[in-house]
Parts: C-alpha cells; structure tokens; sequence
C-alpha cells in the first residue's frame, strides 16, 4: 500500500489527527490575507476585458514572421484615434489582434491597413466585430447566472444539511471567487466567456468538495448531545480527517489535466483563447480545495459552537474530564461506543472517530444448550 494511502487509513480509523478546526483563527487569517491581496489587485489593476464584454474587433492573420510587439505596434498606426490592442501569436503561426472600442467601419478601415503592414492579401485576415450593447448584455447576463447560481447553492444546502452549513459553504465560495477574480486581475489574462465557464465549473468543484465534508460531518455529530466525551469541534475535525486524503486525491487529478492545459496548451503552444478557461481552472480548484478544508468546516464549527445546545455539551465534557483528571484517570479519546454514553452517537461516529466499531458480546450466547458432543 502507498504511504498515502496508508495514511489515509490511519486517519480513517483515528490513528493520526491534524487539528484543523482548533486552528481555524490561523487559517481565516491566511484565507483574510489572501483574499486582500485579490482585491487590492482588483482594484489597483481591474480586469482585462475580452471584446465580448467591452465591445470591439478581432482580426486573425494567417502564418506570418512578424513577432507580437511588432504587430501590436502596426495596428496602432492603422487606428484613428487611441484604442486597446493587444496581439497573440498563435500554433498555426498566426496573429490574433484584438482591438477594443471599434465599430464595424473602423473594422473594414484597419484590416486593410494591417493586411498593408503584414504584407498579406486582406481577404486572409478574418474580422469579428461585437458591439458594446451585446457586450454589456454579455456581461448582465453572466452575473445574473452567477447569483441565480449561488442562490441556488445555499437553498440546496439549507434544505439538505442546516442553514450554517449553507452559509458556510457560501462563505467558501466566494472566497474562491475572490481568489480567482483577484489573480485574474494581477495578471492581467484576458476576461472571455471561457473565463466565466471556467468560475462556474471551480464552484461546481469546491462545492462538491464541501458537501463530501458535511455530509460525512452530519452523520458523525449525529446524536452528539446525548454523550459526554467529544465537543462539536473535536468530532467535526475528526470528520475532517476522515475525508483529508479522498479531497486531496480528487484535487490533484483535478489540476494535472488543468495544468497541461494552462502551461502546455496555453505557454509552450501559444494557444492564448486556452489560458482564459484554464487559469480560473487552476486557481478556482486549489482555492476550492483550501476552503473546503480550512473554512468551511471550521466555519460551521464556529457557528455551531454558538448555540445553547453546543455550549451546554461543551460544559459537560468538560467537566467530565475535569473530575477525571481530579481522581487520577486519564481522559478518554479512545473510540466512541465503548463507553456507557456513548450509544446515541450511532455506527457513522464511531467510524469516523477512530476505529472499528465494538461488536457486543452476546451474553445469551450458549443458554439453553444441551451439554455434550453434538450427535
């Protein structure tokens, strides 16, 4: 068996424990960094709309020896007035030269002028013109389909699991959002359609990810006030544990493909359209895969931490171990069932706590046999 998955089983049965959710002070303070860098990057920089937001044209050359900077500078001389151009080399050794702020006259006027400048026949050069109403619908749309998206996502939660769990998750996804939007931004890639399929689909991603978490967290606290031995946190960091390697197992065949695709197709072939999707990609899945582990079930555990019935356990276990340590005895972490408080957690706990479950020893076993030999 591979060390990891070794680990993995240790952790299953309880053996080896990372505090996660102890230390969730530390992790909202990385996650609060992080998510400032994003939008002071938003911010200072904003983001590099593709014409299908902001309107303009776009002209794709066939093969030519011409380098970007060149291209990017002829087409700047063929432009009345000042406009945004930024230039892509292409695998089939093309340009792709987007101009921003252009109607379809002023389109008609620069293919011929860069058809000039590259010493090519203009009828090689493609235009596509999109206008600044389309755009803006483009753009209206999208957020729309991001909002009915995250509305959605908390009814589900609410409905299926608590509404702190909804909220968690929500949490959690616009963390990710944040993240991505905000690397975006610093970098300066291109914001295109593909960019908002590539957020969506990381949401998809994060949010399975922290539903494999509440799902296994709501089975483990199942019944939890009617025992004494663990608080919410302590059995929702257990939860946590149990499912660390399956989420990180499902995140790294996740990025690999992601990462061909972003550093292979996008770098190394100059196949610019490919870094739009595959960038929201490769952050929105690491971004994903860090809430699902540091915020959202921590999350949870704070909000649930607040309610009567949490800190009235959380007494209680307390003071059980309190008296323990007071006559001596060490406190008991061992596996949840083998103890006379512990029956109401049920099968799901005891699992996940640590361990295989007790079996109870039949003590009718035998009663009424006839003694002897069978015959």
């Amino acid at each position: 068996m591979s060390r990891l998955g070794n680990l993995g089983h240790r952790l299953h049965r309880g053996e080896v424990s990372y505090d996660f959710v102890g230390k969730r002070k530390l992790w909202y303070g990385v996650s609060i960094v992080i998510t400032l860098v994003a939008i002071i990057g938003l911010a200072v920089n904003g983001l590099n709309k593709g014409i299908e937001f902001s309107g303009g044209a776009v002209f794709t050359t066939p093969k030519t020896s011409v380098s970007t900077a060149d291209a990017q500078a002829k087409t700047q001389s063929v432009i009345p007035g000042h406009h945004d151009v930024i230039a892509q080399s292409l695998g089939t050794g093309g340009l792709r030269i987007q101009v921003s702020g252009i109607d379809s006259a002023t389109a008609g006027t620069v293919k011929q002028g860069l058809a000039k400048e590259l010493n090519v026949d203009p009828n090689s050069i493609s235009p596509q013109v999109v206008g600044p109403s389309w755009g803006q619908e483009i753009s209206q749309k999208a957020e729309l389909g991001l909002v009915i998206f995250m509305v959605l996502v908390v009814l589900y939660l609410a409905v299926a699991f608590e509404w702190r769990m909804a909220i968690s998750a929500l949490v959690a996804l616009i963390h990710d959002l944040t993240i991505t939007i905000g690397v975006y931004a610093i970098v300066g890639f291109e914001v295109t359609p593909g960019t908002v399929i590539g957020l969506l689909t990381i949401l998809g991603y994060s949010l399975y990810d922290t539903v494999v978490v509440f799902d296994g967290l709501k089975e483990t606290t199942k019944g939890i006030t009617s025992q004494t031995r663990f608080n919410y946190s302590e059995l929702a960091n257990r939860s946590l544990n149990q499912t660390l390697v399956r989420s990180i197992n499902t995140t790294v065949v996740a990025l690999l493909p992601v990462a061909a695709l972003l550093f292979v197709g996008g770098g190394l072939l100059g196949a610019g359209m490919l870094n739009d999707i595959a960038l929201a990609l490769f952050v929105g899945l690491a971004a994903g895969a860090y809430s699902s582990i540091f915020i959202a079930t921590p999350l949870v555990a704070s909000l649930k931490e607040r309610t009567p019935e949490m800190r009235a356990l959380a007494k209680r276990v307390k003071a059980k171990r309190a008296a323990a340590e007071a006559k001596g005895e060490e406190p008991q972490d061992a596996v949840p069932g083998d103890g006379e408080d512990d029956e109401p957690v049920e099968a799901a706990a005891t699992a996940t706590v640590g361990g295989q479950r007790r079996q109870p020893t039949a003590r009718s076993r035998g009663r009424g046999r006839p003694s002897g030999k069978r015959r």
